[in-house]
C-alpha cells in the first residue's frame, strides 16, 4: 500500500510540471526502482484513479498502461469538489504552454499563486498592459513624427488594436486615421487662395495636426460627372509613391460637392525660381535642381509609372532647396496591359517630336526629352523650343536637330504626319554651339531609343563631384544629407526671401488642357 501511495504521489506531482503527461509518465515508471519514498506535502492534490493495478502487474508495468490511458479518457476523481480542478490542471499541461530555460513553464508553476490559471489569459493580460507611446502608433499608422494626437488616444488604440506582431485590417486603420484627424475638413485651416482654374481651386492651409503649412486643391464635383479622371490618376499614383524627391499626398477629403487633395507645402516651382534669379543660375545649381530631377524620375521609371507633363511648373521647390516632381494629373502607370496612351499629353514646349508627329506608342524616354529641355531652360535662362503650335514646334526642333531623314530617325519617311508639314530642309546644328555649359546627355535624340535613362544619367560624369554616397541614398533621403552639397548664392538673384505663392496657381492655369484627356 505504500508502494502504491508513492506512485500516486509522483503522478500528481507530474501533473502539476509543464512536461509532456506520456513522457512524464514513462520516465517515473524507469526510476521508481530507484527513488526513495519522500514526505507528501498537504497543499499538493492527489489524483485518485478509477484504474487498480491487478495483483500481477507490477507497478511501473502498471504506470505505462495507465499513460496509454490517460490520453484516451478523462481522469476521474472520487472527491467530488476536486473534480473541477484536476480537469483545469489537465487543461493547462496539454494547452501548448510556453517552456522556459529550465525546461519548465514560465507561465504556471507548483508555487504560482490563485490569479494564473490558465497560460491565454495571462498572455492577454500582459499585452494589455504594453505601454504604447506615440511613436508607436506614428509607425504602425505610417504618421509624421510630428503629429499631435487627440487627448486620450492612446490608451484607446491600445485598447482596440490588435497586437504589434499583427497586421490591422483596413478597416481598423481607416477608423483609427479618422479618430485622430484625417479625412475631415475642420482638421485644416485656409489661409489664403492661391489659385483657380475649370476644375480646381488651391488654397494655401495649415493642419491642426501637425502646426504645418499645406496646399488644399479642391476639386469640384459634378453631379453627373463625378471627379476628373486627373484626379483619380494623381491620387492613385502618389499614394504609393514615396520619396525624397517627390511631393508627399499627406490627405484626401471626400465630401458630396468636392474632393480635396492635402499636399505638402512648398514656397515656389523651379519656373518661379528661374525668374528670381534673373534667369541666371549658378552651375552648382543647376546641377543640384538636376539630380533631383533625375532621381525622382527614376523612382518613378522603376515603378513604371510615367509622369507625361514635366516643365518647370511642375517642379516644386522648398526653403531647403529639395526639387519635388508635382501634379501627377497627366501621369500613367506602365504596368497596364496596353501600349498606346494619348498623344495629347506634356505641355507644347516639352513635347518630343514622336509625339508631336502623333505617336501613341512611347514608354519613360517621352519624360528624358522634357528632362533636356528644363536643364538647358536652366543653364541658359531661355526655353529650348518655345512654339505655340504643333508645326512651330517641330520647326523649332528641326531647326537645331535638323530635318528629320531615314539616316537620322529610320521609318520618319513613310509617317503620313511628317508628309503632310512638308518642311524645309534644316542642317543640324550642335546644341554646344547655343549652350556653351550643356553636357552631352543624349536626352534630345529623334529616335526614343536612343535617349539615355535616367538611372544612366545619375552616373554620368556630369555628377561625379558629388562623390560615390549620393548614388547610394535611401529612397527619402535628402541629397543635402550628404555632406558638402549645398546651394549656392545664383549671380542674378534678386532676393533671398521666397515668394508667398506655390505653384499650383501656374499648374491650375493647364487645367483646360487636361479635361478631356483620353487614356
Amino acid at each position: 500500500m505504500d508502494r502504491m501511495k508513492i506512485i500516486k504521489r509522483r503522478l500528481s506531482m507530474t501533473l502539476r510540471s509543464a512536461r509532456p503527461v506520456d513522457d512524464s509518465l514513462s520516465e517515473l515508471a524507469e526510476q521508481m526502482a530507484l527513488d526513495e519514498p519522500s514526505t507528501a506535502r498537504d497543499n499538493e492534490p492527489i489524483v485518485v484513479c478509477t484504474m487498480h493495478p491487478p495483483a500481477s502487474h507490477s507497478a511501473p508495468s502498471f504506470l505505462r498502461q495507465y499513460a496509454g490511458h490517460l490520453g484516451r479518457t478523462a481522469l476521474r476523481r472520487e472527491l467530488g469538489g476536486g473534480l473541477e480542478r484536476d480537469r483545469a490542471l489537465l487543461r493547462i499541461v496539454h494547452e501548448n504552454v510556453k517552456m522556459g530555460s529550465d525546461g519548465e513553464s514560465d507561465q504556471a508553476s507548483g508555487t504560482s499563486s490563485d490569479e494564473v490559471q490558465s497560460p491565454v489569459r495571462v498572455r492577454m493580460r500582459n499585452n494589455h498592459h504594453r505601454r504604447i507611446s506615440n511613436e508607436d502608433i506614428n509607425k504602425r499608422l505610417s504618421l509624421p513624427a510630428d503629429i499631435r494626437l487627440p487627448e486620450g488616444y492612446l490608451e484607446k488604440f491600445a485598447m482596440n488594436s490588435p497586437p504589434f506582431d499583427k497586421p490591422m485590417s483596413r478597416r481598423l486603420r481607416r477608423a483609427s486615421l479618422s479618430e485622430i484627424g484625417f479625412g475631415k475638413l475642420e482638421t485644416y485651416i485656409k489661409l489664403d487662395k492661391l489659385g483657380e482654374g475649370t476644375y480646381a481651386t488651391v488654397f494655401k492651409g495649415r493642419s491642426k495636426l501637425t502646426d504645418n503649412l499645406v496646399a488644399l486643391k479642391e476639386i469640384r464635383l459634378e453631379h453627373e460627372e463625378g471627379a476628373p479622371c486627373t484626379a483619380i490618376r494623381e491620387v492613385s499614383l502618389l499614394k504609393d509613391l514615396k520619396h525624397a524627391n517627390i511631393v508627399t499626398l499627406h490627405d484626401i477629403i471626400h465630401t458630396d460637392k468636392c474632393l480635396t487633395l492635402v499636399f505638402e507645402y512648398l514656397e515656389k516651382d523651379l519656373k518661379q525660381y528661374m525668374d528670381d534669379c534673373g534667369s541666371i543660375m549658378s552651375v552648382n545649381n543647376v546641377k543640384i535642381f538636376l539630380f533631383q530631377l533625375l532621381r525622382g524620375l527614376a523612382y518613378c521609371h522603376r515603378r513604371k509609372v510615367l509622369h507625361r507633363d514635366l516643365k518647370p511648373q511642375n517642379l516644386l521647390i522648398n526653403e531647403k532647396g529639395e526639387l519635388k516632381l508635382a501634379d501627377f494629373g497627366l501621369a500613367r502607370a506602365k504596368s497596364v496591359p496596353t501600349k498606346t496612351y494619348s498623344n495629347e499629353v506634356v505641355t507644347l514646349w516639352y513635347r518630343p517630336p514622336d509625339v508631336l508627329l502623333g505617336s501613341t506608342e512611347y514608354s519613360t524616354p517621352i519624360d528624358m526629352w522634357g528632362v533636356g529641355c528644363i536643364f538647358y531652360e536652366m543653364i541658359t535662362g531661355r526655353p529650348l523650343f518655345p512654339g505655340s503650335t504643333v508645326e512651330d514646334e517641330l520647326h523649332l526642333i528641326f531647326r537645331i536637330l535638323g530635318t528629320p531623314t531615314e539616316a537620322t530617325w529610320p521609318g520618319i519617311t513613310t509617317s503620313e504626319e511628317f508628309k503632310t508639314y512638308n518642311f524645309p530642309l534644316y542642317h543640324p546644328e550642335p546644341l554646344v554651339n547655343h549652350a556653351p555649359r550643356y553636357p552631352q546627355f543624349k536626352c534630345i535624340c529623334f529616335e526614343a531609343k536612343k535617349r539615355v535613362s535616367a538611372e544612366d544619367a545619375l552616373r554620368h560624369s556630369y555628377f561625379s563631384s558629388f562623390g560615390e554616397q549620393v548614388q547610394t541614398l535611401a529612397d527619402t533621403a535628402s541629397i543635402f544629407s550628404v555632406k558638402g552639397i549645398q546651394l549656392q548664392k545664383d549671380p542674378g538673384k534678386r532676393s533671398s526671401v521666397f515668394p508667398e505663392s506655390s505653384k499650383c496657381s501656374r499648374n491650375e492655369e493647364q487645367v483646360d488642357v487636361k479635361k478631356s484627356i483620353p487614356e
